[in-house]
């Protein structure tokens, strides 16, 4: 019997798994996605991509355009630096 329960639960959780990590790799492309459109103008585009992709893992947004509009991602908009500077582009 506790072999059974045992493998039961092993099972529950590979299973668990693989529902997972379908969900978190789609959201990492849709940051991609998003930040690249949000940094297509940006002078340093490589900093800028990677500040963004930091912020939308966190905020799970990215605010429409290439400029403003962090109103409709308050979590990305209030992103600080240790030097109290936006963090989020």
């Amino acid at each position: 019997m506790k072999i059974f329960l045992g493998t039961l639960v092993v099972f529950a959780l590979l299973l668990a798994a693989c529902f997972t990590e379908p969900a978190l790799a789609e959201d990492s492309l849709n940051c991609g996605g998003k930040c690249s459109k949000r940094c297509s103008k940006a002078g340093i585009s490589g900093r800028c991509l990677k500040y963004c992709g930091i912020c939308c893992a966190k905020c799970k947004c990215v605010p429409s355009g290439t400029y403003g509009n962090k109103h409709e991602c308050p979590c990305y908009r209030d992103m600080v630096s240790s030097k109290g500077k936006p963090k989020c582009p």
